[in-house]
């Protein structure tokens, strides 16, 4: 068995602001961000979690990503694409990786060893914030939990993220997005209505899974807060159920005011018509008509004033009524012009309006350019590595790129020698007995 240091404590231990750097990690930062100072031990892997602390690595938090020696995130191996290397061939990052883990170091110990264990309740004691998904009861059984962490360090903000949440019927069971969007009740409300041939469609990115991370960080943020106040941290159960239930708004309200269940709609809206995509000459646009005024401009525009004065479509509600109607019409109408010159045409009179863009034509976008939605950052392996910039612009402070995602164990040695003082001998030990990662370490190069 390999011996851990313990560490003596003296109090809530803080880190010092004054961080060693790496060759991969470059600080681009002229100004410290809102979080600057707080450290992270992120237990997470996979999408929520990783989005959450992301969240806070953007904003200046140091976050420390524990992850498995020799395998690491699920996500490293979640390709192609991969990152391509100098030379074009694929490393082992793959880009579902990339998306989430920029701005943290890459610490690979072993949760299974008990000398793991002690390592990372020695880095929680000195942590500001634990972030965690593991299944319910996991983290507990390896002393790893809130309540025995909390002894170590009152003021922890511990943040459990979870399929089901801690308590409930559920509680048990493992949680994946797709199932969440099952469950949660909004593939009931995406894809096309049953009599045009639709089934249930799930949202094209992992939407119940960046949800959830955002409001886990709103919760850790709020924790952060009142711990100004009262000295101490707290813990945060959060779901991805609760949370995809959450965000179904409007249309989860209107459920429980009406109590009818809304079906599928396509590109409609349930409350506001029209406004979904209309077929032009060359394909697909985007017409958002917001309220009467806008109609009739668009009525106007299109030629058909008559329409506009029509008692069934007069205003918004006699058009959600007579929607089946209506927006047969209409489509007759769009399909005679191109979408340029429908969105030329709608913008000048002050419709909303837009085109349906692919991926390719988004971040060439000169406004997605102009707010700096696509980012670049040096990456040992390509040299640099093309990322999606923060939607967070702050006027003081602002979020800050200044570490790209890490390989996995890359920060090992530097994390446990900083915060715990273990020597080079030691860390020796600890990897020679597999308790620790040997960075930088790359997983198998995927074909």
């Amino acid at each position: 068995m390999v011996g851990v240091p313990s560490l003596a404590l003296h109090g809530p231990a803080r880190v010092s602001l004054c961080l060693l750097s790496t060759s991969s990690h470059t600080d681009t930062a002229k100004t410290p961000g809102p979080l600057s100072g707080l450290v992270v031990l992120d237990l997470s892997r996979i999408l929520a979690g990783p989005t959450c602390t992301q969240i806070l690595g953007d904003l200046g938090a140091e976050v420390l990503k524990v992850e498995r020696p020799g395998k690491g995130d699920d996500t490293r191996g979640w390709g192609p694409p991969f990152l391509k290397d100098e030379a074009g061939k694929s490393t082992a990052e793959s880009a579902y990786y990339l998306s989430s883990n920029r701005n943290k170091s890459s610490v690979a110990v072993d949760l299974a060893a008990p000398e793991g264990q002690s390592l990372l309740r020695q880095l929680a004691a000195k942590a500001d914030i634990l972030v965690e998904n593991f299944k319910v009861g996991d983290l507990k059984r390896r002393g790893l939990d809130y309540e025995s962490l909390k002894s170590l360090n009152p003021r922890l903000i511990y943040c459990s993220i979870s399929g089901f949440g801690q308590t409930g019927p559920y509680a048990h069971r493992a949680g994946y997005d797709f199932l969440i969007q099952g469950m949660g009740g909004i593939m009931s409300l995406t894809g096309m209505p049953d009599d045009e041939g639709g089934t249930p469609v799930k949202a094209g990115v992992g939407i119940a899974d960046v949800m959830c991370g955002m409001y886990a960080t709103t919760g850790i943020l709020a924790a952060l807060n009142e711990r100004h106040a009262s000295g101490e941290g707290q813990y945060i159960d959060i779901a991805l159920l609760d949370s995809q239930v959450s965000w179904l708004i409007n249309q989860g309200v209107g459920y429980l005011v009406s109590g009818d269940v809304p079906g599928r709609l396509g590109n409609g809206h349930p409350t506001i018509v029209p406004y979904e995509t209309f077929p032009a000459s060359d394909g697909d646009f985007i017409l958002a008509v917001g309220n009467d005024s806008q109609f009739a401009k668009f009525c106007v525009c299109a030629g058909c004033e008559l329409l506009a004065e029509d008692p069934r479509f007069q205003t918004n509600a006699d058009r959600v009524r007579n929607r089946k109607a209506l927006i047969p019409l209409l489509r007759q109408i769009t399909i005679t012009r191109t979408s340029d010159d429908w969105i030329t045409s709608l913008e000048a009179v002050g419709v909303p309006c837009g085109p349906v863009k692919d991926l390719a034509q988004v971040f060439a976008d000169p406004q997605v350019r102009a707010r700096q939605m696509q980012i670049s950052m040096p990456h040992p392996d390509s040299g640099t590595v093309d990322l999606i910039g923060s939607p967070l612009n702050l006027s003081r402070t602002p979020v800050s790129y200044r570490h790209a995602p890490p390989r996995l164990g890359e920060q090992t040695e530097d994390v446990l020698s900083r915060y715990l003082g273990l020597s080079q001998s030691e860390l020796n030990d600890l990897q020679e007995a597999g308790v620790i990662g040997r960075g930088p370490v790359s997983t198998e190069t995927p074909q």
